[in-house]
This record gives C-alpha cells, sequence and structure tokens, in this order.
C-alpha cells in the first residue's frame, strides 16, 4: 500500500505567526522521507488562516529539489482560479526537476472568499474545472494545448519543456458531489476522496463513477487515492480525546472557511448537492453531531487501530493508498511531530505491507 503525508499550512492559532507556521510545517515536509513515506502532498487555498498554501505547485517543486524518492502530489490544483495553460507549464516544469515524480491532483473550488478574491463567477466553475481539465489532460500527452470553449479560449501553443512522461494513471481529482463523480469518470481521471459523506453514499457513488468510466473509457478506473486526518498515539483514551480537539477543531476551521452555516451554496449553479449541508448545520445542536460524523470518518487512535481504519476505509472503496494530515488546527508542533513519528514507525511499515482488496462496491 502506497502512503502519504500532507503538509497544510493552517495558521488557525492567533498566538503563531505566518512565518512560525511555515518554519514548522517545511519542517514537517523534510521529515517524509526519512520517515518512510511514499509521497509528499500539499493542498491549495487563498486569502484567509484556513490553509496558507496559495501555490502548491511552487511548494513541491520546492521539495522536488530536497527529496530524490518520494512522490509529489497536489491535493489539488484548483483549476477555475488559473490559466490552464500556465499550469500545463508549472506542471511539466516540476515533472522535469522531480524526475517525473509528480502526481497531479485538481479540483474546482469551494469557498466564496476565494472565487471572488480572483473574480470568478462560482456559477461558472463547473464549466470552467471541465473545460480547463480537458485541455490540460490532452495537452499533457501530447505537448501543446490548444481549446476553443464557453470558458477557455486558447490557441494552439506549445508546452516548453515538452512533458516527458505520460500522466495517464498520476492524474487525480477531488470530487464530492454525485455529478462531480461523473464529470471525473468522461474525463478518463482518477478520484482523491477524503471521506465526509455516509458510506452508503460515498459507494453508491464510486460504482457509479467506475461504471461511467468503463463505459467512456473502455478500460477500468484507476484504484482512488484516500486522505484523512490523522492522530496517533499509544494510548487510546488520550487519541480519542485528541482527536476530538484537534480533528473536531478542523471541522470547525470548515465550517469558517467555506461559510457552511448560511444558504449560499444551495442557490449556486452546480453546488446544489451543498445546499443540504448548510441546511443541517444551521441548527448548532446539528453542528455538534456533524463533528461526531466527521470525526468517525477520520484516522485516529492507537497504532493498531490506526491501522486497522485505514484498511477498513480503503476496502470499502478499493483505494491502494493512503495519506495523512498530522499537523493541522493549532495542535502543539511537539505534539504534532509525535503523531507523525509514531505512525511513520508503526503504522506505514504494516500499511506497506498490505495490498487492499478491491471494494465490494466494484
Amino acid at each position: 500500500m502506497h502512503v502519504g503525508m500532507g503538509v497544510i499550512f493552517q495558521a488557525t492559532d492567533p498566538k503563531r505567526s505566518d512565518r512560525e507556521v511555515y518554519q514548522a510545517e517545511l519542517k514537517f515536509g523534510d521529515l517524509a522521507e526519512p520517515l518512510g513515506f511514499d509521497s509528499l502532498w500539499g493542498v491549495e487555498h487563498h486569502f484567509t488562516d484556513y490553509t496558507m498554501c496559495p501555490d502548491v505547485l511552487q511548494y513541491l517543486t520546492y521539495f522536488a529539489g530536497r527529496t530524490s524518492r518520494i512522490n509529489l502530489g497536489s491535493m489539488v490544483v484548483v483549476l477555475p482560479w488559473h490559466n490552464p495553460i500556465r499550469v500545463a507549464e508549472q506542471i511539466a516544469v516540476l515533472d522535469h526537476v522531480s524526475n517525473g515524480r509528480f502526481i497531479f491532483g485538481m479540483g474546482r473550488g469551494l469557498g466564496r472568499v476565494e472565487f471572488e478574491g480572483y473574480g470568478v463567477d462560482q456559477n461558472d466553475a463547473r464549466e470552467i474545472f471541465v473545460e480547463s481539465a480537458q485541455m490540460l489532460i490532452e495537452g499533457l500527452e501530447r505537448g501543446w494545448c490548444e481549446f476553443d470553449g464557453k470558458h477557455i479560449k486558447q490557441k494552439r501553443r506549445d508546452i516548453r519543456p515538452r512533458p516527458f512522461k505520460s500522466f495517464k494513471g498520476r492524474t487525480y481529482a477531488a470530487a464530492v458531489s454525485p455529478e462531480s463523480s461523473e464529470i471525473m469518470a468522461k474525463l478518463g481521471i482518477g478520484l482523491l476522496v477524503i471521506p465526509q459523506k455516509p458510506w452508503e453514499a460515498v459507494i453508491t457513488e464510486m460504482s457509479n463513477y467506475r461504471r461511467i468510466y468503463r463505459e467512456v473509457n473502455r478500460v477500468d478506473a484507476p484504484p482512488p487515492v484516500l486522505a484523512g486526518w490523522v492522530f496517533c498515539d499509544e494510548d487510546a483514551g488520550r487519541a480519542e480525546a485528541m482527536a476530538r480537539q484537534y480533528i473536531g477543531g478542523y471541522w470547525h476551521t470548515v465550517l469558517k472557511h467555506y461559510e457552511l452555516v448560511g444558504d449560499h451554496l444551495g442557490k449556486l449553479k452546480g453546488y446544489e448537492s451543498y445546499g443540504a449541508m448548510q441546511k443541517m448545520v444551521t441548527d448548532p445542536a446539528a453542528r455538534d453531531q456533524m463533528i461526531d460524523f466527521f470525526l468517525g470518518l477520520q484516522i485516529y487512535g492507537t497504532p493498531a487501530q490506526c491501522h486497522d481504519r485505514i484498511l477498513d476505509f480503503a476496502g470499502r472503496l478499493g483505494a491502494e493508498s493512503f495519506t495523512g494530515v498530522f499537523s493541522y488546527a493549532g495542535m502543539p508542533y511537539e505534539m504534532a511531530e509525535k503523531n507523525l513519528r509514531l505512525f511513520a514507525s508503526e503504522v506505514v511499515p504494516r500499511l506497506k505491507q498490505h495490498r487492499p482488496v478491491r471494494a465490494a462496491a466494484e
């Protein structure tokens, strides 16, 4: 099983400067390769303390020069906020300097503060994403981009340096809504899954995604990438208490950044499925219940419990890789490092020996 780690640069503790956050989190990134992880991942967000990595490809290029073995993954590049041919060039450079170690994850975005900050109408996000993704996927395979769409107009131009190996099998997209899963299947790309819905819904959507993928691409879909928040401790009770404090704290940052306490998402084209979530979290009691639900979908406990939860979740999805986030929600950095090192020493070697059984959803 492939095991990765993510670094997200949360700055939600007002006592920490942005500089302190970056210095500490970059040190965690430097631990990925020596601790035995197979990949290092980053996320893209803008303008708030939710996560301070506005250029995930720049971040990964930095680590391309500091590592020699591990893969480097974007979780995700949010295409509606970018000129797609510029993204193609950045990807080509990153893949060259890393000697082909890049894993391309893309998404369409959700935060209103980010869309407004870039002057992009969020009602157009799905269409922009699909056009951008199509141009990128085709362009990275053939070495040049050209597109004539509703939103993306691109004259033919070469990507230089030219991509030197295929991105098939290493291109993924984050999908939360059922509609997004169908889009990814039609585009022929894998799914990056952070569980945040009832398993029955996730499995149904995965089954639908795999069916459409086979119909359109005439081959089976690649196994999804599973990701989640981790708190690993030798004491089960302490692990649960700290997970409730910090993974629960992370959930509060999600509510704030995405403005989930409100009603705007259900009114946006392409985001209708999020409207139900906003209705649920309007009630403070329901918000507390959502913390319990979200916590139940993440990885916490003793090393043995973390191992078993990952295999359980991976088995449901048919995933053959897991990426964990170990520092978040103002967790003391000493605690985060202990969390990371314990997981790396006790859980990672056992996961690497395991090949998941494909999910029943197939």
